[in-house]
């Protein structure tokens, strides 16, 4: 009887937690077409001194309780462009809760057009190691729609520059914008991937309560992506991605009861992710089984993917049943390999 022994291809999660610090708008050039900053952290602008007053006080706590240790992140604005001297200041706070062990690691989000190497130079050497950059799309026509203010060659030189810099490279990427056509989002994953860029999150563009994305929507000029195709394209994005070593993690906005009432239209979804990876994992295991010379007989899947073999509340069962995998042949094991047989 032929077995076949298999891994899941997404990298290896890294251990730790983050420890996230918002600055919604903070150092932002411009106001997006879809951006909803207020919306997803419920605040409408940055008190960059009581942040970090704050921040210092919470991580001093934390160290006194023997908690961590963190990654720090930057999260919500752009923190290369926040006004002299903040970007040091973090970044010395930082630096001396991670010199007591509190903090492993330092990373922060920005915008593809406010990098350069001498600035990531200094801002690694002041402890800055990680740059996500908001790419959101590599093509010309959706970022000028979206008001983004640059174009898709700034977003690939960006990535380079991180690069260049000695940092490590995240990107987000943000499917269904204005100025969307059929296979673009493949496209923005297969350049970005390009990059193998250590982490990637994905956001299907959402039409946003107070946006000039939601004016365009109620004016019939901008379509949102329906959620089954945000699903079909996000899954075939997880196995681009995962093939260059990059670790997604993260897939929709979260369910935040503040941001679900702003939201007009779009593919939003509670449990995204797992449906998504529900839908990657399927197709792993569909195109091992065709590679059986045997009727299948038997299904082994590790026990950490249990959750989301069948999909979200059991979306797939149907799916799986049509090429032969049954309930009834799937046992669950304490094994890191998967099997069919």
């Amino acid at each position: 009887m032929t077995k076949i022994r298999f891994s899941h291809p997404e990298p290896s999660p890294v251990a730790g937690r983050v420890w996230p610090v918002f600055l919604p708008f903070a150092g932002c050039p411009y106001r997006c077409a879809f951006c909803a900053q207020d919306k997803l952290t419920g605040r409408d602008h940055a008190d960059l001194d009581l942040v970090s007053r704050e921040l210092e006080r919470d991580l001093q706590q934390a160290l006194d309780q023997g908690r961590g240790p963190y990654e720090l992140a930057f999260y919500g604005g752009t923190f290369t462009a926040l006004p002299e001297p903040w970007p040091s200041k973090f970044l010395a706070l930082a630096s001396r809760f991670r010199s007591r062990g509190l903090l492993t690691r330092i990373r922060c989000s920005t915008r593809p057009d406010c990098v350069d190497v001498p600035m990531l130079v200094s801002l690694k050497e002041q402890g800055l190691d990680m740059v996500e950059l908001g790419i959101q799309s590599f093509d010309d026509t959706a970022l000028q729609q979206s008001s983004r203010g640059y174009d898709g060659q700034t977003a690939r030189r960006a990535c380079g520059i991180v690069a260049e810099s000695g940092l490590v490279l995240g990107v987000q990427l943000l499917p269904g914008l204005p100025g969307d056509q059929p296979g673009l989002f493949a496209s923005d994953v297969e350049q970005a991937a390009a990059f193998a860029p250590e982490t990637a999150r994905l956001y299907p563009c959402l039409v946003i309560q107070g946006t000039a994305l939601a004016t365009l929507w109620e004016q019939g000029k901008y379509v949102p992506w329906t959620l089954s195709r945000a699903r079909t394209e996000l899954a075939s994005a997880l196995g681009v991605l995962w093939a260059r070593g990059t670790r997604v993690i993260r897939m929709g906005l979260a369910p935040e009861e503040q941001m679900q009432q702003s939201i007009l239209d779009g593919p939003w979804h509670p449990a995204l992710g797992q449906t998504v990876r529900g839908m990657a994992l399927l197709d792993i295991i569909r195109s091992q089984v065709a590679r059986l010379d045997t009727p299948l007989s038997g299904v082994l899947v590790p026990r950490r993917y249990q959750g989301e073999l069948f999909g979200h509340a059991g979306e797939l069962v149907d799916a799986y049943a049509a090429f032969g995998v049954d309930k009834t042949l799937v046992q669950y094991v304490n094994d890191t390999m998967f099997s069919v047989f």
